[in-house]
């Protein structure tokens, strides 16, 4: 049976915040373990489809970045420029494989499975409507990290379903609004994820 979703959430910190405020603090770190099962095609499909970068391809201001990263070492003089010119390269060459979706490292990827518009993406990572959709839509405001499959050994005696089990982390909270989107598109399929809010 499909884990129950809570009736509602709010976004952490209330209400959008001015474009001036601060950034956000730090988000808590949630481990869950969800597993994916039913019929073997469905699950396979899921699994394909579920595969990716495991990152957001947000519209990055390079010119934006170099400053942010010189500003700290103005007073270094030409060393200092230099370093962040050529941070920013690196960042730029790391942004290019983002858009070009390359790598399918992640086995879920929340943005294969419940992408985030380009509207929104065009915005970037720090404008609070596109905190909110996240929120909205997700339930965590980054992508999840430490992604890992756990279902390695497939069960021979299971020849018409199968499972799919990924242990990962996600910020601050369960991304309940993606489960609930999931079951939606996949409705042949059972979602059972498992938070620990623990420390341990």
């Amino acid at each position: 049976m499909d884990t129950p979703l809570p009736d509602s959430q709010a976004l952490p910190g209330g209400e959008p915040a001015a474009s001036d405020a601060p950034p956000p603090p730090p988000p808590d770190w949630l481990h869950h373990t969800l597993t994916v099962s039913g019929p073997a095609g469905s699950v396979a499909k899921f699994r394909e489809a579920a595969r990716g970068p495991g990152s957001i391809p947000w519209h990055l201001d390079l010119d934006h970045e170099a400053a942010r990263l010189l500003a700290p070492m103005i007073t270094e003089g030409i060393e200092a420029r230099l370093l962040a010119r050529a941070l920013r390269e690196a960042i730029a060459a790391n942004h290019d494989k983002v858009l070009a979706g390359e790598g399918r490292g992640c086995p879920f990827d929340l943005h294969r499975l419940v992408p985030v518009p380009a509207s929104i993406l065009a915005l970037g990572d720090d404008a609070p409507a596109a905190r909110h959709w996240l929120w909205s839509h997700w339930g965590t405001v980054w992508p999840l990290r430490h992604v890992r499959r756990l279902d390695r050994h497939v069960d021979r005696r299971l020849r018409r379903t199968a499972r799919f089990v990924v242990a990962f982390w996600s910020a601050d909270w369960t991304p309940w609004q993606a489960i609930r989107q999931l079951r939606r598109d996949w409705p042949d399929l059972i979602f059972d994820i498992r938070p620990r809010y623990d420390d341990g």
